[in-house]
Order: C-alpha cells, then structure tokens, then sequence
C-alpha cells in the first residue's frame, strides 16, 4: 500500500512516469520539481475535431443548414473547445470571391455555428486547410489533389510571396471574425451576388469578435501524399509568414490574420510526425529571414506550437500501419517524453510575457478490431469504456507534462454505422448520432464538478496521484498508469478533513456517483484502479 501524506505535501512535478509495481519517487523534502507550466486548466484539455456540418446539419434534412440542428449541439457542449476543419474552399470558392454566410461552396452558415458557439462558452479553433480547385488546377492533371501546398504550379516553395492567395483569404477570415473593429472597410470583400434567385445574400461584417485561433494547415508534413503535398519546414515557415502577418506587411495591407487582428493567435498546423527538429527548422528560417525581436528573441511567424501524436505499439507508425498492432494506455508510451521536449523547447523561444504555447490538436483511439490504432477490453470493461479510461488519462497526462490545450480525434465517427472502411480511424468518434459514449460522457462528468480546477502537481507516480487546484480547494486524481485491470491502495492523508468525497465516473451517464468516507485522523485509504477516480478532503 502507497502512503502519501498530503500534510507534508512535497510535490513532484513533471517526472517519468514508472509503471511497475513499487516505482514510487522520493517524498523527501530534497526531491521537488516545480511545474512547468502553471495554470493549465482541466476544461483545456476536453476539446475535439469536428465540422460545419456537425453543427448545422440535420441528418434526416440535408438542406437544413440555416440552423443549429440543436441534438448535435447536444453532443457538442460536452466539451470544452471545437477544433473546426474548414476548408478554404468553403470561403473562397472563386479566387477573390469570399463568402461566409453562406458559403458558397456547400451553403453553410460559419457566421451561425461561431456565434452559437461564443453563446455556449465553446471556444474555437479554426483550422483552415486543404487547397480549392482554382489553385489546383494548375498542376498537371495527374497532380492535381487537395491536399497539395497551397502554392501555385512551380512557384518557388520558400518565398511567402508564392503563398499570397492563402494569406488573403486569412486576412478576409480574421477582419471578419476577429475583435479588430477599425479595419479600414474598403479592404474587406465578400461576393454578395446570391446563388439564386430569393437566396440571401453575403454582407460585409468586421470585428465579429467570434474566432480567438487560426491554424494554418492541418499536418503539413504529409509524406504519404507525395512531394506536391509534403511541405519542408523552410516551405511551411514561408507558407506560414504569410499567413501569420503577410511576411510582415511586405506583402500588402490586406494579407495575414495578424494584419486584421493582432490579438488572434496564429497555431502552427498539426504535424503529423511529432518531430522537434522540424520545429527547430523553422525557427531558424524565422531568424533568417524574419530577424530578431527587440528582446533578442527570433520573430516567429506563430503563437502556438502543436503537434499530433496517437499512443500506439506499432514502431512503424511513421512509415505504415500494422494491422496486427494496436492502441497503448498513454502513461506505456512515449506520449509525456513527447511533451516534455515540446514544452521545454517551447520555453526558450520567447519571453514568458510572450510565451509560445504547446498544444496538441489529435490523439485518440479507434473502436474498430482491426484498426491498428484500437483500444482493448480489459477485465470486465468493454472496449468503449477503455477508449474512455485512456483518453481522459491521455488529458491528464499532458496537463502533468505542460501542454496547454488538446483535441482529441474526433465529434463523429467517420465511417457509417454498420460499415467499416478498414481505416484506422473509421470509429474513433466521441458520440454518435444516437447519443454519447462513456469517453463524451467521462468529459462531461468531469467539467461539472471540477472543469475550472488547474493542476498543480503530482506526488507519486505509480499509482499516479495528481493534485488539481481551484483557490483554496483540492482534488486529488488517482490512477494506476497500466493496462491489466491492475488496482493499488492509496493511503491519503488528508490534513484534518474528516471525511473524503470519492467521485467515481459512470460509463453511461452525465452524473458521476459520489461516496463519503470518514477519515480516520484525516487518514484514508482508496483503491485506485486504471480508471482514474477523483478524491476530495472535507
């Protein structure tokens, strides 16, 4: 049985994680990390991938886009943050002809889903990705796919000047739905010519105050999709200072999401292999060709460093997939050693009234048998109840580790119910249209009782025991970092509360269940197993 005495409270921050059995760090009061990075909220770490359509879209009504289709939304505002897939094709359907509501490539109402979204406190990620067919078609029959850079045929791939057309529209994007009210009006656009006769028509609106984060790109680094759509980190750095602030204003009054907003964070686009050296690519193309800051600091073309990464046992996960391999718990991976480069990295780019956020914007696990990615039933819980158990210890896991915001992959599954596309990603999804599952119903749980709670360290790490915090209130997070059914005792020592109040998850409802347990002294013993339980002194 571990023995933890909160009264002494000597907080380990930050530490590997061990996973055998009596792999307990050292208590003393001469072994104290401090954290790396304070404040991370647990509501920062319940966000996840969606689209338009998840928000309008009436399944049995395809033509219902002018509204909330309100049991979606149902399923939505069990978290805390949308990252938004929004291809640039929806707002600029025609070179230089933007239109938002509605858009005229798929009719959808982004003016709609961003407000309700505020009105809901969901915040907004807007990743603006893939290519429109008008900047495409310059390539070669052949070589014609969405997903190329998004740069003219044979354009020099490391001058911002070839990535104009994408910082215009982010440009167009941010004046309107940035907070940015003085934008001078002549330099917004929009094609108000309706699609039909008696259809509304797009207006011109500034400083909607609705978007607070633009991604450029999602995975830019995309090797299997060729050299057309494979992007270096010097192409993707020029890609992303125009897009940041129009390669600082060279490129014209009009382009760039900081040129229409200088308070909208600009987030790197997910790379798909999470590999710092990439990062630090880039960093060096931004001191080359963007100089340096009046601190010393090189002037970097984002805000947000991001990144993906699914814990898995499939050692070729960056050159195939492997049917025969599958999902791990995230603590037997190397998901924290991951963060932990990232973060500290991140810290030495700029000064911390200008610190560079970590943030990872996909990670999950399929449902599938065959999915590479899978999670596994272990003991009495079903595979749907371990996806649930390792995303939200997927959560707390980069909380301990200093990343400030993540999204798991994603709202939907991708494949339709009863297929199977033999993808590993066809059943990740959080909900279906039927309702939740445990994983959107553990998140839930969580944010009603304890969502504005930061954490604040970690004093043991096998069975982990994280401690949260909210003012003068505690919690304590227990969970064994396995993937056996294993469970370990706990023996908190709770100061002088005389009683603890366990909260224990429920797979299949949005209430979790809550015990009260006299303290003997303040003392007080809990069974921790690999679903994590949440403990509060009294």
């Amino acid at each position: 049985m571990i023995k933890l005495h909160i009264k002494a409270l000597h907080i380990l921050l930050a530490l590997p994680l061990c996973v055998s059995m009596g792999c307990n760090k050292d208590l003393s009061p001469n072994h104290i990390e401090r954290a790396k990075v304070q404040n991370i909220k647990m509501n920062d770490m319940f966000g996840i991938n969606a689209f338009e359509w998840d928000f309008l879209q009436n399944p049995n009504d395809l033509k219902d886009v002018d509204n909330i289709y309100e049991p979606n939304l149902a399923l939505i505002k069990s978290f805390t943050q949308v990252r938004h897939y929004l291809d640039w094709e929806k707002i600029e359907d025609k070179q230089n002809d933007y239109t938002f509501n509605p858009t005229h490539r798929g009719g959808w109402n982004l003016d709609l889903v961003y407000t309700r979204a505020k009105k809901e406190n969901i915040l907004m990620l807007v990743c603006i990705k893939n290519v429109p067919d008008w900047l495409y078609n310059t390539y070669p029959t052949q070589e014609r796919n969405n997903e190329i850079a998004p740069i003219a045929y044979k354009a020099d791939r490391q001058k911002p000047a070839s990535y104009l057309a994408l910082g215009k529209a982010a440009f167009q994007f941010a004046a309107r739905y940035g907070s940015n009210k003085t934008i001078d009006s002549s330099l917004v656009k929009v094609n108000s010519v309706p699609r039909w006769n008696g259809d509304r028509v797009n207006t011109v609106k500034i400083g909607m105050d609705l978007v607070k984060y633009v991604e450029c790109s999602n995975e830019p680094d995309k090797w299997w999709r060729g050299k057309a759509a494979e992007m270096t980190p010097m192409e993707y750095a020029a890609n992303l200072s125009a897009f940041y602030d129009g390669h600082k204003g060279t490129l014209g009054k009009n382009v760039g999401i900081k040129t229409a907003d200088t308070s909208i964070k600009v987030v790197l686009g997910g790379l798909a292999k999470a590999d710092l050296n990439y990062i630090k690519a880039m960093v060096q193309w931004c001191k080359d060709n963007r100089g340096l800051n009046k601190d010393g600091s090189v002037n970097l073309c984002f805000d947000v460093i991001n990144y993906h990464l699914y814990s898995n046992d499939n050692t070729g996960w960056f050159k195939k997939f492997v049917n025969k391999k599958r999902g791990v718990a995230p603590e037997l991976n190397v998901m924290g050693d991951v963060a932990d480069e990232f973060v500290d990295y991140a810290a030495t780019l700029a000064p911390a009234s200008r610190k560079i956020e970590v943030w990872t914007t996909e990670s999950g696990y399929d449902l599938q048998p065959t999915s590479v990615q899978r999670a596994i039933p272990i003991g009495d819980k079903p595979v749907e109840v371990v996806q649930a158990d390792w995303i939200l210890r997927s959560a707390l896991l980069y909380a301990r580790h200093g990343v400030s915001r993540n999204f798991f992959y994603q709202l939907f599954d991708t494949d339709a119910p009863g297929t199977s596309s033999g993808g590993p990603f066809g059943t990740s999804g959080f909900v279906t249209h039927d309702g939740k599952r445990p994983v959107a119903h553990y998140l839930t749980q969580i944010s009603k009782f304890m969502g504005n709670y930061t954490y604040y360290g970690s004093m043991n790490s096998d069975p982990i025991v994280d401690i949260y915090k909210l003012g003068k209130k505690e919690m304590f997070v227990l969970t064994v970092p396995d993937e056996v059914d294993r469970k370990e005792e706990v023996e908190l020592d709770l100061k002088r509360a005389k009683v603890a109040l366990v909260y224990t998850l429920r797979p299949n409802s949005d209430d979790f269940e809550m015990k009260t347990i006299p303290t003997d002294k303040g003392k007080v013993i809990i069974t921790a197993t690999e679903t994590p339980q949440f403990v509060q002194g009294i």
